[in-house]
């Protein structure tokens, strides 16, 4: 007998289950060739010898430990092979689980969990002390044998776990003692169970009822995973109680009317309704829910969203809103991210926002297919702990019903679940069949707790089937035969479910279940009675309101000149010690005497806007890759101190500033950051932001976002938005990638004053446009902003302001270029452009002698296009020829196409109009920058040459 005294107590003591695990098995490599082992470990063998037992010794008034035995070389294999097996089923267990609900036990996997293939018989384990497997048993399992049989049923069951790519120890030895202690099984009382029971009852009947009544109708049918609805009730509610005021769901359209009817509370009388093809928009909402928006457009029954408030008695706790929804499966993930963080910030102080994670929660629903499939599912992954884009943990569920459309799983993923994309975020996954739904309410419980300790996502992989086609007019059994033949024997959910609860007796007999079924069915029948006969005139013409398309109000966007002297010279202040790297410092500090100059560029006039909008009370929120500098090294609104990297901020320290100011880097992703950042302005709309794109182009790879969401939001759903977009564009010779922020896209998209596209050409325009755009926020008229931002301009000597530009102007969709047009009769010419080719005309200017027979009008507003303005400007020339557009883009691109049959309508009779630009090209510019500089100066000189005329 060995006693060890508190100053030499053995190390091995502090080892339990997997850890000591480990040690034992290297402690077998020390006894073969000490030098097998690190250094540490083998002076700690040198020292204490053998691992020992974890019960073999015990504690004697906490001062001294008693050892029994050491364990013998034979024992320590047994142990490690115990310890081995255990992990095994840790890792493995989820192959034999019973997760599939149309596998049957003669069918399911089991050969994963084998003691002979660790050399071990019962006889050894019952040997062994159950604290070698595990410090977080059951305190009635005694033996390693009784500890790997719970294991096993612990890890193989309805509900699985794959936690080994989790690679953060406190994080890992928490969820081993949430599994296998069963601290994460809810206690499920028996009234909890009769709820259940009649949830599944509504989710069930509702989809029948739909079916009988609606013959052929496209509905999407929840049915195969109809405990997701009992699945999203359990993780509102308990993330209600723990605080949450603001619950935000993104699902595709697989169980959306479900969820709406059942979730989000909206009225089957207005579900019913839509389905006759006549929504009745007078309809009263159900108690609690709020927000039923339409467009003018509409949308598809299944993709329209819903806002409902929780309360108790008179007290909002809190609303849950299912996010619109396009038929891009998995786009609305970022989008939902964006209202999540949104929801989280308080933006009225200075700084940056005070970020509260426990204040609102974001839930996905995706599909089994889309999530592997679709890239923007890892790209929204990718944003969940990234400090301009983390909010708290996403709670994610695969509503996975193990088909794609008509597609097998293994045609559409290369992995062995659809969950296993998320390994590499490191989340913690959970399988569980959607048959069980006391194992669904674990989950949902186990997810709901990490999210709140951890802070960080989970995932549910919800496993059931899709009792019918990939819609109600699909036959599946043509494409998927096998798999159809065992749904169409299959009992529901809820059947299985009311079964279950009759063998316990907690309910009595088939009459009650059955009564629960009535009830359901008179509740929609007289429902569908309400709107059966309604006939509401539908509305062909679909115009938007007056408000929506009557353009932007006149706003004052003008600052006295002593305000902007004031933030100019608090822009270039930093706190005493701190360093700025002295080449960044000297061009700062270059502002105050640039504005006293009236010099002031592009980033300049951004920063002075930002400054000053942040006084009137109204936070800016800007991301993008790299816009904390900027891409063109314009920007410096996050400054680091060159001896510590401390990071600051000018715009944080205003004097008179009134609210926050955040800016980021994003990630090199477009798709999830803008789609975030569009969230983020709908449910933040007090808020100016703004998403600026590294280069121009690179908006193509967000262009379902910008399509679905951004272009048509408000038509379809009537979800406002005055998210500012900033695009690099103009042709610098820099090849096809970085010349094209696609402004023709823009255009296309452009229809009922839906957004603004602009393409500027002075700094002051940028100034007042962004004024304007964060003063009309809060507004009706309010809209997205397109700007096809500059690189080369950023610091051209032509298109800075002087400081009276910002006090006393104000936004111009036209401007003439000065010193042109003084004799209006010798005008035959008037050419019209956007963007930098009027500065590289301006230039140009300088060396042509002839000027009176030429004006030049830059069109600085593209959209909404303004016609009065150029007809105003048209009328002043009697003698006038030709309207030429020039640009610098091919023929097919650019404004051309959008312009053209505007001018063919403003040309006075006799007034032909014409086209200079690059001729129609399938790429957007030439490689070669000694071809690009050519051809600009082609397109530069045929503007000027009088004999030029290309007639239409």
């Amino acid at each position: 007998m060995n006693t060890l005294s508190d100053s030499s107590r053995s190390p091995w003591e502090k080892f339990h289950g997997p850890n000591l695990g480990y040690v034992m098995e290297m402690y077998e490599q020390y006894v073969q060739d000490p030098n097998l082992v690190d250094e540490e470990l083998r002076s700690l063998f040198d020292r204490w010898g053998p691992p020992e037992l974890a019960d073999a010794g015990r504690y004697d008034n906490q001062k001294s430990i008693t050892v029994d035995f050491y364990v013998s070389p034979s024992a320590l294999e047994k142990c490690v092979q115990a310890v081995k097996l255990a992990e095994h089923i840790r890792v493995f267990g989820h192959l034999d689980g019973k997760i599939n609900p149309l596998e049957t036990e003669e069918q399911r996997s089991k050969a994963q969990i084998d003691l002979q293939k660790f050399g071990l018989t019962k006889k050894d384990l019952l040997s062994i002390p159950a604290s070698i497997i595990s410090p977080y048993l059951p305190t009635h399992i005694k033996n390693a044998f009784e500890a790997i049989e719970y294991l096993k049923e612990v890890y193989t069951s309805k509900l699985t776990f794959e936690f080994g790519h989790v690679q953060d120890e406190e994080e890992k030895n928490w969820l081993l003692r949430m599994v296998e202690s069963g601290e994460y099984r809810p206690v499920v009382s028996n009234e909890k169970r009769v709820e259940v029971l009649k949830r599944l009852t509504e989710v069930e009947i509702f989809e029948q009822f739909l079916h009988r009544t609606f013959v052929g109708q496209k509905r999407f049918s929840i049915e195969g995973v109809d405990t997701l609805v009992p699945l999203l009730d359990e993780i509102i509610s308990e993330s209600v109680q723990k605080g949450i005021q603001s619950i935000n769901i993104g699902m595709a359209h697989r169980g959306r009317l479900n969820v709406l009817a059942h979730v989000l509370g909206k009225p089957y009388e207005m579900i019913f309704a839509e389905f006759q093809h006549a929504p009745n928009k007078e309809l009263i909402p159900s108690e609690g829910s709020i927000g039923i928006t339409y467009g003018w457009t509409g949308d598809v029954k299944y993709h329209l969203g819903l806002d409902r408030k929780i309360k108790k008695e008179n007290t909002v706790r809190a609303v849950i809103t299912l996010a619109n929804n396009p038929s891009h499966l998995e786009f609305v993930n970022p989008v939902v991210a964006g209202y999540t963080r949104a929801a989280q910030e308080t933006r009225n102080k200075p700084g940056f926002p005070e970020q509260d994670e426990n204040k609102a929660l974001a839930i996905l629903i995706h599909g089994d297919a889309a999530f592997p499939g679709q890239g923007v599912v890892a790209e929204t992954l990718n944003l969940s702990r990234l400090r301009g884009y983390k909010t708290g943990g996403t709670i994610h569920i695969i509503a996975n019903n193990m088909i794609g459309f008509t597609t097998e799983s293994e045609d559409s993923r290369s992995t062995k679940y659809a969950s296993d994309l998320a390994k590499g975020f490191e989340i913690p996954i959970v399988h569980v069949n959607a048959d069980d739904p006391e194992a669904v309410l674990a989950a949902a419980h186990l997810a709901v707790i990490y999210r709140q300790k951890f802070k960080k996502d989970f995932l549910i992989d919800l496993i059931g089937y899709r009792r019918h086609g990939h819609n109600e007019m699909d036959e599946p059994a043509a494409t998927n035969p096998l798999m159809y033949q065992i749904i169409r024997k299959h009992p529901t959910a809820r059947k299985l479910y009311a079964d279950r609860l009759e063998q316990l007796g907690i309910i009595c007999s088939a009459e009650e279940v059955n009564r629960f079924r009535k009830e359901v069915e008179t509740k929609l029948q007289s429902a569908y009675q309400k709107v059966a006969n309604v006939k509401e005139e539908l509305d062909y013409e679909m115009n938007p309101p007056e408000v929506a398309e009557k353009g932007i109000p006149k706003i004052h966007t003008s600052v006295p000149a002593e305000v902007l002297e004031q933030v100019n010279r608090e822009l270039v202040q930093w706190p005493k010690g701190f360093r700025v790297f002295n080449k960044l410092e000297r061009i700062l500090q270059r502002r105050i005497h640039a504005f006293q100059e009236n010099k002031i560029d592009w980033a300049h006039a951004e920063a002075l806007a930002f400054a000053t909008i942040l006084q009137e009370g109204i936070p800016i929120r800007l991301s993008g890759q790299d816009s904390e500098r900027g891409t063109f090294a314009q920007r410096h609104l996050i400054l680091h101190d060159e001896k510590t990297g401390e990071r600051f901020s000018p715009l944080h320290q205003l004097s008179e500033s009134k609210a926050s100011f955040a800016v980021h880097n994003s990630p090199l992703s477009e798709t999830s950051v803008l789609g975030f950042e569009y969230g983020y302005n709908v449910i933040a709309p007090e808020t100016l932001v703004i998403w600026e794109a590294q280069f121009g182009d690179f908006s193509n790879s967000a262009q379902v976002i910008i399509d679905q969401f951004i272009s048509s939001g408000r038509a379809k759903w009537g979800q406002k938005s005055g998210l500012v977009m900033l695009l690099p564009h103009g042709y610098e010779g820099q090849g096809p990638e970085h010349s094209s922020a696609r402004l023709e896209r823009f255009l296309t998209l452009a229809a009922e004053n839906n957004w603004t596209v602009a393409n500027m050409t002075k700094s002051s325009q940028y100034f007042h446009i962004l004024r304007r755009q964060a003063l009309v926020l809060q507004k009706e008229e309010v809209r997205p902003l397109v700007i096809m931002s500059p690189k080369s301009l950023l610091r051209h000597p032509l298109v800075v302001s002087g400081a009276a530009d910002l006090s006393e102007g104000s936004f111009q969709p036209l401007l003439p270029q000065p010193g042109l047009g003084q004799n209006p009769e010798k005008v035959e010419r008037l050419i019209l452009c956007s963007g930098k080719i009027a500065i590289d005309l301006e230039e140009k200017l300088a060396e042509v002698a002839d000027r009176e027979w030429f004006h030049i009008l830059r069109v600085e507003e593209l959209y909404p296009f303004p016609m009065k303005e150029i007809a105003s400007y048209i009328q002043q020339f009697p003698n006038l020829k030709e309207l030429v557009w020039v640009q610098e883009e091919p023929k097919n691109m650019g404004a051309w196409n959008f312009v053209e049959p505007r001018l063919l309508t403003l040309a006075p009779s006799g007034v032909h109009v014409s086209y200079i630009g690059r001729r129609r090209r399938s790429s957007t510019a030439e490689g070669d920058p000694v071809v690009h500089k050519k051809e600009q100066a082609r397109i530069i000189n045929q503007a000027f040459v009088r004999s030029y005329v290309h007639h239409i």
